[in-house]
C-alpha cells in the first residue's frame, strides 16, 4: 500500500494547518530519540517518516502538490530530500514543541544530493535537518535514498506542416556521456512557444531513482507561403483587375499539398479577406 503523509500524522485529508502541526507535535514527542533510548534504530526511523510528512504538509505550496500526486511514492518521484526539507529548521519546531536545543551546540552536517549544480562537482550539498539530534548519522540514510534525476530542456524546431498536422520525429540529444536517440510525437496544433514534456527522458537518477524528465522548447519555423496567426491560416494570392471586378475562380494551395478552388465574387477590392472555413490548425488537444 502507497505511504500517504496524512495516514503517517494521522490526521483527515481537510485537516487544518494547526491540527496537522498539533499531531506531529504528539508523534514527536512520542518518537524522539530522547524518549526512546531503549529502541533507538526504531525511534529515528519512525521520527524520520512523521517528520517528512509534516515537512510537506505544513507548507502550502508542498502540501498542494502533494495532494495532486497523492502519495508519497509520487511526490517523492519529483521532489528530492533537500526539496522536502527545505527551509524546514527541526531545531527551531522541536524547540516550540518544548524539547531542548541540539545535541551538537547549533552544529549541523552535509551531505551530497542528487541535485546537480551548475559547476564544480556537479552537486550541491544543504544541511541535513537530523544531524542535530541523530549526532550527524541521521542524514546518512538519506543520503543513500535513491533521487530522481535533473530535468533537461531541449529547444525543438518544427515545419509549420508538422506543427499544424502533427509529426513523428527523430532526434539525438547528447545526455550526460551518452547520445541517446529519442522518438516524439508532435501533437497537431502546438506552436511556438509550449512545451512538450517526456516523462523519464531526462538525466539518470541518483542510487537507482527514476530518471528526470525531458521539456522540449517548441519553435515553429516561418513557411515561405503561409502564415500563422493562433490557430488561422494566411496566404496572399494576386489576382488581375478584371478578375476582380467580374468575378472568377482561382486555385488555392493548402498546408498538405493539395489545391482548393476558391471562388472571387465581382467588385472584390484589394487586400479583401476571404474565409475557407476548417483549412486552419486543429485545436491543440491535452
Amino acid at each position: 500500500m502507497a505511504e500517504d503523509y496524512y495516514q503517517v500524522l494521522g490526521v483527515d485529508k481537510k485537516a487544518t494547518a494547526e491540527e496537522i502541526k498539533k499531531a506531529y507535535r504528539k508523534l514527536a514527542v512520542k518518537w524522539h530519540p530522547d524518549k526512546n533510548p531503549n529502541n533507538k534504530s526504531a525511534s529515528e526511523e519512525k521520527f524520520k517518516k512523521i517528520s517528512e510528512a509534516y515537512a510537506v504538509l505544513s507548507d502550502p505550496e508542498k502540501r498542494q502538490n502533494y495532494d495532486n500526486f497523492g502519495s508519497a511514492d509520487q511526490f517523492r518521484q519529483q521532489y528530492s530530500q533537500e526539496d522536502i526539507f527545505r527551509g524546514f529548521d527541526l531545531d527551531e519546531i522541536l524547540r516550540s514543541f518544548g524539547f531542548g536545543g541540539s545535541r551538537g551546540g547549533g552544529r549541523t552536517t552535509t551531505f551530497r544530493t542528487g541535485r546537480r549544480g551548475g559547476g564544480g562537482s556537479g552537486y550541491q550539498e544543504y544541511d541535513d535537518p537530523f544531524s542535530s539530534i541523530f549526532g550527524g548519522g541521521g542524514g546518512h540514510q538519506y543520503a543513500n535514498m535513491p533521487q530522481k534525476g535533473q530535468d533537461a530542456e531541449y529547444n525543438l524546431s518544427v515545419s509549420l506542416e508538422e506543427s499544424v498536422m502533427g509529426a513523428d520525429k527523430k532526434i539525438s540529444l547528447q545526455m550526460e556521456n551518452r547520445i541517446e536517440d529519442i522518438n516524439v510525437k508532435i501533437p497537431a496544433g502546438i506552436s511556438s512557444g509550449k512545451k512538450l514534456r517526456l516523462p523519464g527522458k531526462g538525466l539518470a537518477g541518483i542510487n537507482g531513482g527514476p530518471n528526470g524528465d525531458l521539456y522540449l522548447n517548441i519553435n515553429v519555423l516561418p513557411h515561405p507561403i503561409f502564415a500563422r496567426d493562433g490557430n488561422d491560416l494566411y496566404i496572399e494570392k494576386t489576382i488581375r483587375f478584371t478578375q476582380a471586378a467580374l468575378g472568377t475562380t482561382i486555385d488555392v494551395p493548402t498546408l498538405d499539398g493539395t489545391t482548393k478552388r476558391l471562388k472571387i465574387a465581382p467588385g472584390t477590392q484589394n487586400n479583401t479577406k476571404i474565409r475557407m472555413k476548417g483549412f486552419g490548425v486543429p485545436g491543440l488537444k491535452g
